[in-house]
């Protein structure tokens, strides 16, 4: 079943109750931050146990920052009377602090593998962002090609192996942005001649709980980036 995706809040919107038991999910729909933790939320089964609060980043509402998460930032979750951000730490956060199957392997190897991957991230950003300021595509290419080759450590189509697990969340939702975006402006092919890379998006969009989280216009891609990069 298609899960109700509620309107994101603006500056006009009520307040919700805060502290009240609910655990609340405030994310940003085109936010692929946001969509890391939306996507372990799916994983896990918590579709109706973590509720999602949508908010306007555009227009956000100043209970927000006063009220619920200082930082002013998605995604955050409010859970057990405190409120907690930052992606990386909450997709761990809700992998072990909720039910639902496990989002990390047991395997130490694998584990530590992951926090590797992890810390490979800003550079991964970084090169993707350089070819977004500039107009060659050499730190995609590199970018790419890392990616490439991460995938390749273990069978399987996903980062760890069979297993869609925190490590693809941690990637994916920046994958599918520029895969739309450095194909529209720069007519630049990030699968192509990565065969991993092209098996693993491939892999990704079976995973019910990653596709429903899916909802961000290529249109609307391309002008964000556009609005930050040019």
């Amino acid at each position: 079943s298609v899960e109700y995706l509620p309107p994101p809040l603006d500056a006009t919107a009520q307040q919700p109750a805060i502290f009240d038991g609910t655990i609340r999910l405030y994310l940003a729909y085109p936010c692929p931050y946001a969509q890391r933790v939306w996507i372990a939320r799916n994983c896990k089964g918590l579709q109706d146990k973590i509720k999602l609060v949508p908010l306007n980043l555009q227009n956000r509402p100043a209970w927000y920052k006063e009220k619920v998460y200082p930082e002013n930032k998605v995604p955050s979750l409010e859970h057990n009377g405190k409120v907690i951000g930052e992606s990386l730490d909450l997709i761990k956060y809700v992998d072990s602090n909720f039910e639902g199957p496990t989002l990390l392997p047991d395997d130490a190897d694998k584990k530590e593998y992951f926090e590797t991957l992890l810390s490979h991230m800003d550079e991964f950003l970084g090169l993707v962002y350089a070819t977004f300021k500039g107009d060659s595509t050499k730190d995609a290419d590199a970018a790419f090609d890392h990616l490439e080759t991460a995938l390749a450590k273990y069978d399987g189509p996903f980062l760890l192996g069979n297993e869609f697990t925190l490590a693809d969340i941690a990637f994916i939702p920046f994958v599918e942005r520029f895969q739309i975006y450095l194909s529209e402006v720069f007519n630049y092919d990030l699968t192509a001649g990565r065969p991993k890379v092209a098996a693993w998006i491939e892999a990704a969009d079976k995973i019910d709980a990653y596709k429903q989280t899916k909802k961000s216009d290529p249109k609307e891609i391309v002008e964000i980036y556009k609005r930050i990069f040019s």
